[in-house]
Parts: C-alpha cells; structure tokens; sequence
C-alpha cells in the first residue's frame, strides 16, 4: 500500500475494569487479571444477575466537580482517554479543520436518561438537570472530545451496539485515506452498568446467572460458559496518515491496515457467521493481505454459546485454524460499544509486543471450536499481521486489520 493510503496508530488511551489507562489495562491482560465482581450495592439487591465488571476508578475523580456534574458518565471516559492518547501521541500539531473525532457507543448516556426520567416521576420537571439533553445524547462522547481537542474536522458517531467502536476505527480509516483529514481521534465508550440495563439483558437471558467465584464468571469458548458479564470502559487511539506522521517526527504503534462492515440482514440479536465472514474476508481484501498472514485473531467472543460458535466458524472460514485467537473479554466482561476500540488496541499492542493474551478461565474448551485458542500463559512470538473482530445487535458486523 502507498504512503498516501496508509492510517499509522501514534496515541492510545483506555479505561477498563483491570486498569486505569492503557499501559496498566494491558499488563492486566498479560497478567490474566479479571475486573469481574460481584455487585454488593443496594440497588442491585434483587437483580437477577449479581456480578459486572466496572471501571478501577471512577472518572469523574480525575475532572473538576463542577465540569464532571455536567457530563454523563460515558462523556467523562470520553474525554479522559481521549486526552491520554492525544497526549501519548504527542500532541500534534494540527490544523483543526483537519483533525476529526469518531467515537461510537452503543447505549450513550443511558445512565443519565434512567436518573433523569426516576426523577422527573419523584419530583417533577423543575427538578431535571438543565444539562440532561447534552448528558444524554449518544453524540455527547465525540461532540465534547471534539470541544476539548478542538478538532473542527467532524465529530462523528457510529452506533451500532457492541460494534460501535471498532465501526468508529473503520470510519477513520476511511476519513484518512479519503485525505480530509491528516488526524483522527477514534474509538469507543460506554458506561451503562445500572439495575435497568442489567435487568433488561438478563431477561433476554444474555448474562451469565453465575454468581459464585465473579472473576470465573466469564469464561468465552469454554464448555461450561453461561453468559457475558457487563462491563463499562473506553478505548481510543489516535490515527493519522503516514505521511503528516513522518513528516513529524512521531512514534508509531503500527498501522490500521485495513477494515470492513457488513450488515447480516437476517435477524436483530443471533450472531450469524456468513456475514462475519464476508466483513473478514473483505477487511483482508483491503488490507491487501492473505488468510495466512494473520498470526492472532483477537475475538469477539463474549461468552456466550451461539455467539462464540458463530465466531469460531467465521474465523476458521475465513482466516483457517493457523492463528492465535485470544478473547480479552475474559477479563473486562463485555464494554459493548467499548469492546472493538478496545480489543483493537489490544491485537495492536499483541503485535508490537510480540505476546497474546491468554484467555482466562479457559478450563475446557469447547470441542466444536476447532481453533487454535491460546490459554494458561500468554503465547510469545512475532507476528505481521493481526485481526480484530466486532459483532453488535442488530447484525452489525466489524473486522480489523492491523500490521506491525
């Protein structure tokens, strides 16, 4: 691929339930850490599901009170791990009309629209917040990160459930290559662990109804799973042309090789591996890459047993049974519309560091999964290529590519 063609990752940044930032998520993964734990608060008293996987420190601690109080939790993630991958980028130095941000979640400011509307029925319309509609607003994440970067290159906002923040990287790519842009800020939050939400999933009997040993709870491609746990979190990085990176001097991650989307068409929640396929397939097209140059395969996979079995036939179509296939969710319970930008960052870092991480609590592997599923240590070795997957409600599908 030519200079003018090519997206280089320079800045990352997330917050996740095993770590405060980036560097420390991603030595927890190394580390098989879990996030997962039990739900001691009131509220979640009589739920019918009683672990989740939450954030290790509450972000609106790092903003000043009066700026937190007027964002939405998924707004404060926003922000913060967007300043820490601007930062880790270097803070470049870009014209605003040419920087852009992209971020997608799945839910956004759910938790804002819940307190509100609790509070509008107990004390009535006087007592909502002046800045409820701004809190609530799924566009609220990039349109404030937008204001704090001041990027005056769009403000984007893909929503597409738990594909929204690898479509979030995707469409950066393309904002690059297309050339309207030298610097993209792109990726995914959510925040969205409330009695309601966690109620709703489970009557749909997505969660796992385990309760006892949390950290075990979540447990993808193995025989005995049950279920995903929800999680909260934010993954960002920062992409730019190649050029305009070299032209500054900038340290680089790798590059956002390639990505494709596709929409299965066939039904609003079942994971289908036909059109996990055909996003595959298409991402490696435009990566200008073969099946066999994938050396891991960091996958959706969120614990749950038609999902995880779509997904290992996908891969194994698609890319072969050669590659190492991780599943961080493992870990970090499932962020939804954090979990591409965040898986992402993680097949990223694999590359760079030449490890993968194990997946955790992988006792017995499902013997209709066929793939090579690294687990007990993590799997050292050197890799060209890696490829991340993202699948959403509604049959949204989202595969990347990224290269060393």
């Amino acid at each position: 691929m030519t200079e003018n063609g090519q997206v280089l990752v320079t800045g990352v940044g997330a917050r996740t339930p095993v770590g405060a930032d980036a560097s420390s998520s991603w030595s927890a993964l190394l580390a098989g850490k879990s996030g997962v734990r039990a739900l001691e608060e009131e509220w979640a008293a009589d739920l019918p599901v009683s672990v989740a996987a939450g954030l290790t420190e509450d972000p609106a601690a790092a903003l000043p009170r009066t700026r937190a109080r007027k964002l939405d939790r998924s707004e404060q993630l926003a922000i913060l791990t967007s300043r820490e991958a601007w930062q880790d980028a270097g803070a470049p130095e870009v014209e605003p009309e040419r920087l852009a941000v992209v971020i997608g979640t799945g839910t956004g400011g759910v938790l804002t629209t819940l307190g509100q509307d609790d509070l509008f029925e107990q004390s009535g319309a006087r007592r909502l917040s002046p800045f409820a509609v701004p809190m609530l607003m799924p566009n609220g994440p990039a349109a404030w990160v937008s204001m704090d970067l001041g990027a005056k290159g769009g403000a984007r906002t893909p929503v597409s459930a738990c594909a929204s923040g690898a479509e979030a990287l995707a469409m950066g790519l393309d904002l690059l290559r297309a050339g309207r842009v030298d610097v993209v800020v792109a990726g995914g939050v959510e925040a969205c662990l409330h009695p309601f939400t966690l109620a709703a999933f489970a009557q749909m009997k997505a969660l796992s109804p385990q309760f006892e040993d949390p950290e075990s709870v979540s447990r993808p491609f193995d025989v005995a799973r049950s279920g995903f746990v929800m999680g909260e979190g934010a993954g960002i990085m920062v992409l730019e042309r190649a050029g305009f990176a070299r032209a500054r001097g900038a340290r680089t991650y790798g590059a956002l090789a390639g990505a494709a989307v596709s929409s299965s068409a066939n039904h609003i929640t079942a994971s289908d591996a036909a059109g996990q396929v055909h996003a595959i397939e298409t991402a490696l097209r435009d990566a200008e890459l073969t099946p066999r140059d994938i050396g891991h395969v960091h996958a959706h996979a969120t614990s749950t047993e038609s999902g995880d079995l779509a997904e290992a036939e996908a891969i194994g179509r698609a890319v072969g049974t050669h590659a190492a296939v991780t599943a961080t969710k493992s870990m970090t319970g499932h962020m939804l519309g954090a979990s591409g930008a965040v898986g992402g960052l993680a097949a990223l870092l694999a590359l760079r560091d030449g490890v993968v991480p194990a997946v955790r609590n992988l006792d017995t592997l499902d013997p209709r999964i066929e793939l090579d599923v690294v687990r007990g240590e993590p799997r050292t070795g050197r890799w060209h290529a890696a490829l991340a997957n993202s699948f959403g409600f509604g049959g949204h599908n989202v595969s990347l590519v990224f290269t060393a």
